[in-house]
């Protein structure tokens, strides 16, 4: 997959068009016929391809990569949206490709979309409105989030898989290709089904990458076995958790997520 290379930093093609609001860093490269609206900000050695609209106000980081057709900042898709300041915050080194969208924040859902540093967002993925996106994520072609959806570091996202409004998913889960979340995930749970999503153990192979010792994995794969494999009420399943939290950080991110959680949790 190639990613937009300009000649020379801070070039800027003579068809793009850039509000006299917009705050461009010197060395933002800009391709043809893109767009930058009003009320935009974009910091040092972003690139942006040709035929992108960025609309404001979006605040973009350093060192990003965006290409051709994709559309950042633009309204919310919220029929309660009554046209109320909101934004699109965006950090550094993330490389978003072509036909992305990621929509402004709402104000009754706090009023920010915001995607963390070193994401990956291919092809036609779509991010709602209110949105929290965390670091070190992948989504793969296709994958989608419904509005104030919240997604931890290191998530990654198949193709064609999908979120529902509200939920949350938590570090180093993985959601397989064409999956369909309607509930709210736990850190390091790998889900898999032909459409709704269901749990299928934890996500051995992506935290073994990420230097997770076999010390580390065979905590997170007992709180698994508690939580989903033993036959307890969730109740009783988060007292067994908070015992196994005493030996292990994992663990205890695994419980304070279940605390967290204000939808059905995917069992």
């Amino acid at each position: 997959m190639s990613e937009p290379s300009p000649s020379q930093p801070g070039s800027i093609h003579p068809t793009a068009q850039i509000d006299p609001s917009a705050r461009l860093d010197a060395n933002v490269s800009i391709g043809a016929y893109s767009v930058i609206g009003a009320e935009v900000e974009i910091g040092e050695g972003t690139v942006i391809g040709p035929h992108v609209v960025i609309e404001g106000p979006t605040r973009i980081g350093r060192d990003n990569r965006i290409s051709q057709f994709a559309s950042l900042g633009g309204a919310p898709q919220d029929k309660k949206f009554q046209g109320e300041h909101s934004e699109l915050v965006i950090g550094d080194r993330n490389l978003i490709r072509e036909f992305v969208t990621v929509n402004r924040g709402t104000g009754d859902g706090g009023g920010i979309t915001r995607i963390g540093n070193d994401n990956w967002l291919l092809a036609y993925v779509h991010v709602a409105h209110d949105c929290q996106i965390g670091n070190n994520t992948v989504f793969s072609n296709y994958s989608a989030l419904a509005g104030h959806v919240e997604i931890g570091d290191f998530v990654i996202m198949s193709g064609f898989s999908g979120v529902h409004q509200f939920c949350k998913v938590g570090a180093h889960a993985f959601i397989g290709m064409g999956c369909l979340v309607g509930s709210d995930v736990p850190p390091f749970v790998m889900m898999a089904n032909e459409q709704r999503g269901r749990p299928r153990g934890i996500n051995s192979e992506g935290l073994k990458r990420r230097g997770f010792d076999p010390t580390r994995i065979a905590a997170i794969k007992r709180a698994y076995r508690t939580l989903y494999m033993a036959g307890l009420t969730q109740a009783d399943a988060r007292e067994q958790l908070v015992s196994l939290a005493q030996e292990s950080d994992d663990v205890r991110a695994m419980l304070e997520f279940l605390d967290r959680s204000e939808r059905a949790l995917a069992r």
